[in-house]
């Protein structure tokens, strides 16, 4: 059973590493956006308070995207673990998580951050910007975001840094490169692949 999360700045490759990250360990890949789009998909409760408040251009509350992190934790293929990306995001959301772990008897096996040189990243997301004709997403603007979430992400790094759970991976390079070295780290920690999905991968 394998609990993660994956944090990395925008550009940082996150979403494709997390994607092997969940084939390796047999594990959903569980992303908020994701979680966010597929109740409003799906016209649930929460759905649809999640639009409204989107709608309105405000930022979706902690309560709720608790609510929906625990609806989404609760099904079959979750119980067994998971990759989390982009939750908890928020202080609140530590400590909400760390209380909904607990009740389960569970704790997170490691964070894994991807580091990368904002240089380099604001480089990646220009060109593929320009590449895919979004003139108006300026160097600007790229590096505003990646200052944001520095910014918001700074606090939560430090805590999982402080309890040991923390684990730096430089995310630029080859995808596989960085696959290895995430996986390398994983299994330094003890935190190793089932026999199914090392049969499958």
């Amino acid at each position: 059973m394998t609990r993660l999360l994956i944090i990395g700045p925008p550009g940082s490759g996150k979403g494709t590493q997390a994607a092997r990250l969940a084939d390796f360990y047999d594990i959903p890949a569980i992303a908020t956006g994701d979680i966010f789009r597929h109740n409003i998909k799906t016209g649930t409760a929460l759905g649809t308070q999640v639009k409204a408040i989107v709608d309105a251009g405000d930022f979706v509350p902690d309560s709720l995207t608790n609510e929906l992190v625990v609806s989404r934790l609760a099904e079959p293929d979750a119980l067994e673990g998971f990759l989390l990306d982009g939750y908890p995001r928020t202080l609140g959301q530590v400590t909400f998580f760390d209380e909904l772990l607990a009740s389960k008897g569970a704790a997170l096996d490691a964070v894994i951050q991807l580091v990368a040189d904002t240089d380099e990243v604001v480089a990646r997301l220009r060109k593929r910007a320009i590449e895919q004709g979004r003139l108006d997403d300026s160097e600007e603007a790229i590096r505003h975001r990646q200052d944001v979430f520095a910014r918001e992400t700074a606090p939560l790094i430090a805590v999982y840094a402080d309890r040991g759970l923390l684990i730096g991976v430089d995310g630029l390079g080859p995808i596989d490169d960085v696959a290895l070295r995430i996986s390398t780290a994983l299994a330094a920690r003890n935190i190793v692949c089932t026999a199914d999905a090392s049969a499958t991968s």
